[in-house]
């Protein structure tokens, strides 16, 4: 488990991302790469440096993964600045079916393998912004929010049909439970 120390000094988890999250943030007031497994916002570079020629291939290639640029042993790229640096690309993301069972909404997330569902849980309250006062299950079995879903026992279903019609019927399930906890009065 790979951890960052934070602003207010305390330790925790470097961020995930999927390839798709990265190429959302493909705009000069917005670019970020990624290369080598880890994704950068390189926003301030391009304000810094704004008009300079040698950005172009940058603004090219804004939202992509640029890998290929560098000597994968060496991992030398030509500006060395951590504080670019903003997570982690995903070495395989996934999808899954979200499933209310209070409400019967059903929503599909893109995510990542190395995220626990604390912070799948994050991704979600998009859509539900009480999604942590659910009970998450999957097959009747209450799921660890510290664990990844694999680690949980989740199968990756989607691996075999992804690209079929089929897709989404295999996609595993993760059904929330509510629970009257008062949380909000």
């Amino acid at each position: 488990m790979l951890k960052n120390v934070s602003s207010n000094g305390l330790m925790e988890r470097t961020k995930y991302f999927t390839p798709k999250e990265v190429s959302l943030h493909n705009t000069i007031k917005d670019l970020w790469v990624s290369y080598l497994g880890k994704v950068y916002d390189l926003t301030p570079l391009v304000e810094e440096h704004n008009g300079d020629v040698i950005l172009k291939p940058i603004i090219e290639c804004a939202g992509k993964d640029i890998s290929h640029w560098f000597v994968p042993k060496k991992k030398d790229p030509w500006w060395k600045d951590s504080r670019y640096k903003v997570g982690l690309l995903s070495a395989k993301s996934r999808w899954i079916r979200i499933i209310n069972t209070l409400t019967s909404q059903e929503q599909k997330l893109e995510v990542c393998s190395e995220e626990t569902l604390d912070e799948i849980l994050q991704r979600y309250l998009l859509y539900n912004t009480h999604a942590s006062s659910y009970t998450w299950k999957h097959n009747g079995t209450n799921l660890d929010m510290t664990k990844t879903l694999s680690e949980n026992g989740v199968p990756e279903e989607d691996e075999f049909y992804c690209g079929s019609p089929d897709c989404d019927l295999f996609s595993p399930s993760i059904c929330l439970y509510f629970n009257d906890d008062l949380s909000e009065l």
